[in-house]
């Protein structure tokens, strides 16, 4: 009869960003490991865990592994009977190995013959026997950003282990793990119930340990925070600032939530509303409170991990450490603001981005000549914004206020800005050219910020690209990957139809004094790069991989285009006749490859134009000007970005494409119409590649 496992690890406190992986980890690895032991689970386990614990719950297991019958194969069959068919040795003594009789072996005809086999029956063991061995493999196999060892122990582990909790059903699993013995106790809360709890099976589980004041289920004790934090600020007169990853991170740091409201001196409201949050919130793990017009009130609301029988001792001690926190960002700030922007940015010369690329003066400089010869192509009216932005996008690098707390770069850059007197597109470029923060982030909303953006990535991915600094594998320390993400996006989002490999080559350009060598391949990588970043991209938005593969072949240089001609192209896919248009299409392709690869035809498109004097069949003119036709309705459709008409005008080639292929033989022999019917299909393949390379898509 099934039975539910049940595991539990108790350790020393482990930080909050580890916990939620290694419960992932830990279900995934007991999954596979059931799975390769032939044990069968109803599969779907819960996790449990707070900081001093992690616990894995897996229901329905058998409580034996699945019986198999294997085949061993043996001696070939003339080894091991004689002519008068009887067993030798050699059959003897296979049978002996095996533990079976010499009746039992059987006959099998192989590719080399026939050879003696035996077919043997395996009977499960004991799911709990196994258990003893896989539980103990899982936990050394949970993977943390860093592990630690403790005693004289070589055991590794993200905090050092006090007890393992192993029942399976009502029975423990019995194991060692280096000093620590597995078995049924766990323990409760380390202030408030600090001695050992015996759980008999599963289903008492989360009930003892909240008795004991640990809620161990993660959804619940979130919950418990969520209304506790949100009714602590409604008598405050007010409503937490939403704020899900400190509400995850504070989950994560307390196994029984008790919460306290604080205020602090209405002094401190004049610092910038994202100083007082980010001070609350990066060093305390304090909510934030605003009043119903969204105004921030001097007031804060701590998730704290024991209770206190007076709430206002807690309270107090909450206070005086945040207003001591208040006066350090109040002094940064004010120190801060007695250095003009463009001194910030002299002291630029002496922070490094890349040894090999420079300190982030130099950045700075090629980024604004980027920016600037970005907004040449798109906004010619927002140069000087984007120029001056560019200049001070880095400067509050140097701020102390950044130092102390790196999250608020590009936000200090735009406070400060704004108090030099810097008009508001310049200060809010600054802020947002560090946006998307990841793949389908917020974009910058403004023209300014988003060509600084691109210009700031771009520099950073050709910088890195040009010394060697490529992606591998999960290996990306510098983001490019994001970084080209975002950049897609956003010429996505404001149709930016720049030439992509214009841009590349120009940034190659503004390296040259930092780059040794020719620039020619690492631009070539640079696009492949890009390519592979809008495959992924146009994959998750659920086009087709051929399709998606067939449009980018073609080309990769404007970037909303490559999108509109995916779509354009998926439509034309979905339609009934489009599997016999796709093979027409692409024997029009087939044949141009190979007579370029035989030398019958130069490379390249548009090289060689079809003479109508030479048509002999009334189906290469009917081509022709089916041609010519949809070349003229096709002009202003292109020009217009409207690739869905377009697409289909062009599919409109297909029957008289299938009339010349059943009218005339375009290989014969006659060298000058040979020639005529090659050109007159390079000029059908070439209009083709306008939107994909049609010999890629699945048919």
């Amino acid at each position: 009869m099934p039975k539910t496992l049940l595991v539990e690890i108790v350790t020393e406190e482990i930080p909050a960003g580890y916990i939620v992986p290694a419960l992932e980890a830990m279900e995934t690895l007991m999954g596979q490991k059931l799975s390769r032991a032939r044990i069968e689970s109803a599969g779907g386990g819960k996790t449990f865990g707070t900081p001093r614990r992690l616990a894995l719950m897996i229901p329905d297991v058998a409580e034996r592994q699945s019986s198999i019958t294997r085949e061993v194969i043996g001696p070939p069959k003339a080894v091991a009977f004689n002519g008068e068919g009887q067993p030798t040795r050699a059959a003897e003594g296979f049978a002996k190995s095996q533990g079976v009789s010499v009746k039992r072996l059987s006959i099998k005809a192989t590719a080399k013959g026939e050879y003696v086999c035996v077919n043997k029956l395996e009977r499960g063991l004991a799911s709990w026997k196994l258990l003893q061995t896989i539980i103990p493999e899982i936990i050394t196999a949970i993977p943390f950003p860093k592990s630690m060892r403790w005693a004289d122990l070589s055991l590794t582990f993200a905090r050092p282990i006090h007890s393992i909790l192993a029942i399976f059903g009502d029975r423990i699993i019995p194991f060692k793990l280096e000093n620590i013995k597995s078995g049924r106790r766990t323990v409760g809360h380390r202030f408030m119930h600090p001695r050992t709890i015996a759980i008999s099976d599963f289903s008492e589980y989360v009930a003892t340990l909240q008795s004991a004041f640990v809620v161990v289920d993660i959804a619940e004790r979130k919950k418990v925070i969520r209304e506790e934090i949100a009714k602590a600020a409604r008598k405050l007169g007010g409503e937490v600032i939403s704020d899900e990853g400190l509400l995850d991170t504070v989950t994560h740091l307390v196994e029984y939530p008790a919460v306290s409201a604080g205020t602090f001196d209405d002094a401190f409201l004049k610092l910038p509303r994202e100083v007082l949050i980010t001070a609350m919130r990066e060093h305390q793990k304090y909510f934030a409170v605003v009043s119903s017009n969204h105004q921030l009130l001097p007031c804060f609301i701590a998730v704290n991990n024991t209770p206190a029988e007076d709430m206002s001792v807690l309270t107090s001690g909450h206070e005086r450490v945040i207003r001591a926190r208040l006066e350090d960002a109040r002094f940064f700030y004010e120190t801060d603001l007695k250095t003009p922007p463009h001194e910030m940015v002299e002291r630029l010369k002496g922070v490094m981005f890349q040894a090999k690329l420079g300190t982030m003066f130099e950045k700075v400089s090629r980024v604004r000549k980027l920016a600037e010869h970005l907004a040449d192509l798109t906004s010619p009216e927002q140069k000087s914004a984007v120029s001056q932005a560019a200049w001070l996008c880095k400067s509050d690098l140097t701020t102390q206020m950044v130092n102390e707390f790196p999250k608020l770069q590009g936000v200090m850059g735009r406070i400060y800005a704004a108090r030099a007197g810097e008009p508001e597109a310049v200060a809010r470029a600054i802020e947002e050219h560090y946006l998307p923060a990841y793949s389908g982030g917020r974009l910058p909303e403004t023209a300014a910020g988003a060509l600084l953006s691109m210009a700031d990535k771009l520099d950073t991915i050709c910088g890195c690209f040009g010394i060697g600094l490529i992606p591998t594998g999960t290996s990306d320390p510098y983001a490019l990957r994001r970084q080209a993400v975002g950049i897609i996006q956003i010429m996505l989002a404001r149709a930016f139809s720049v030439s992509l490999k214009g841009l590349i080559q120009k940034s190659f350009e503004l390296l040259q004094d930092k780059i040794s060598g020719e620039t020619e391949q690492p631009a070539q990588n640079v696009l492949t790069f890009f390519q592979h970043r809008m495959e992924h991209l146009l994959v998750e938005e659920g086009f087709s991989k051929d399709v998606i593969t067939a449009v980018v072949s073609v080309s990769m240089d404007n970037i909303p285009a490559v999108r509109k001609r995916t779509e354009a192209l998926e439509a034309l896919k979905a339609k009934p006749d489009f599997e016999p248009l796709a093979i027409a299409f692409k024997r029009v392709v087939n044949i141009i490859r190979q007579a370029r690869q035989l030398g019958e035809i130069a490379s390249g498109h548009g090289r060689m134009n079809s003479d109508p004097g030479l048509f002999q069949q009334p189906c290469e003119q009917a081509l022709y000007d089916a041609l010519q036709r949809v070349k003229q309705n096709i002009s202003e459709d292109l020009k217009k970005g409207d690739f869905d008409r377009a697409v289909l005008t062009v599919a409109t080639l297909k029957q008289p494409v299938d009339a010349f292929f059943d009218g005339v033989m375009v290989l014969t022999k006659d060298q000058s119409l040979k020639q005529n019917r090659l050109a007159l299909l390079g000029e059908i393949a070439g209009l083709f590649s306008i939107f994909a390379d049609f010999s890629k898509i699945s048919t």
